[in-house]
């Protein structure tokens, strides 16, 4: 039924115009994560309809905005943040996607709203090099600020995002149903007890090299990037205790070129297949609630949906609202 409904939805976008399109533009964050986005959703996007994916990248907010203000947007589909994607919906930044072409019924609700629906959503974990602990284990998030116990560099996201905020605090004995509204000011006193041991990464892959390279033997990762060191090989430990989940979003930015095209393309990368596959792939959760009955049963187990005991959804709702007061504290705390 979801294949038939997902093949109504794109011949309802190629009557629309998508067809007329002979390329449109893909914009994300680079490295595996782009590469299995291409492989699973562009390609075949491309050999059902016609048009060709040209990929862009990385994602930056601030180019989305300055092409929407100026009327000059040339990226149509756009990988982000979901609390970023929430906001922008709400400045204006962004198209309403149409649902009449994407299936909304089929995917998690935590991550759809009028100007968004999920790329795909991640936990960030404490993850460590096995080649710098062959004695005690850390464990939980506190013994990732505990560095008498577990020496050596931290290394943790350096972009206001959720995560390192409720990391902080949840290792500071705060509740999970007690994290928001965010304490900043705990936060920040338990982050300045490591902050000379931190080494901070911008991007997936350089959290994976600076963990590889054991300069920062221990942090707090994108999940599947440590699922894609251990599948090369790499001796990784994690930590799903208190796993913090949080989503990337598909957007379509104000006045993108190809809109029809956009909306397929969303379609399709959000069909059941396209997501069991990326996921498979990436280590990350689908989005689609009908891609885990296609999936193998082993690799299920190592992706964030089936690591829920103790799993905190950080408050997309939340962070949309507070995204820029407490980005400007936390780049000044930075630079201190």
């Amino acid at each position: 039924m979801q294949m038939n409904a997902f093949a109504l939805a794109t011949l309802l976008a190629l009557s629309s115009g998508a067809a007329q399109a002979q390329q449109m533009v893909f914009t994300s964050w680079g490295g595996t994560t782009q590469d299995a986005q291409t492989e699973f959703w562009a390609t075949p996007y491309s050999e059902r309809t016609g048009t060709a994916v040209v990929q862009d990248g990385p994602t930056d907010y601030g180019k989305i905005k300055a092409m929407v203000e100026a009327g000059a947007t040339n990226w149509d589909v756009v990988d982000v943040e979901f609390d970023w994607a929430l906001q922008a919906g709400q400045k204006g930044l962004l198209e309403p996607l149409d649902f009449t072409v994407i299936d909304k019924a089929a995917l998690d609700p935590r991550f759809v709203s009028d100007y968004a629906v999920g790329s795909f959503y991640y936990s960030f974990v404490m993850g460590w090099n096995e080649a710098n602990f062959p004695g005690d284990k850390p464990a939980t998030l506190a013994d990732l600020f505990d560095t008498q116990k577990f020496p050596g560099k931290r290394t943790f996201y350096k972009w206001s995002a959720p995560g390192v905020i409720e990391a902080a605090l949840l290792a500071d004995g705060v509740a999970p149903d007690k994290l928001y509204p965010l304490d900043l000011d705990r936060a920040f006193k338990k982050l300045d007890t490591i902050k000379a041991d931190i080494i901070w990464w911008e991007g997936g892959a350089q959290s994976q090299q600076l963990l590889a390279s054991g300069e920062a033997p221990i942090g707090f990762f994108w999940n599947g990037r440590l699922a894609a060191l251990a599948a090369d090989g790499m001796p990784v430990g994690v930590a799903w205790d208190n796993n913090i989940t949080a989503a990337d979003a598909l957007v379509v930015p104000k006045g993108a070129p190809n809109k029809a095209a956009a909306m397929a393309f969303i379609a399709e990368a959000t069909s059941a297949k396209a997501q069991a596959d990326f996921a498979a792939k990436t280590g990350y959760a689908p989005i689609n609630i009908g891609s885990a009955e296609l999936m193998d049963a082993e690799i299920r187990k190592t992706l964030p949906d089936t690591q829920t005991a103790t799993q905190i959804n950080a408050d997309m709702a939340y962070w949309a609202q507070h995204r820029d007061e407490i980005g400007t504290r936390w780049y000044a705390w930075q630079a201190e």
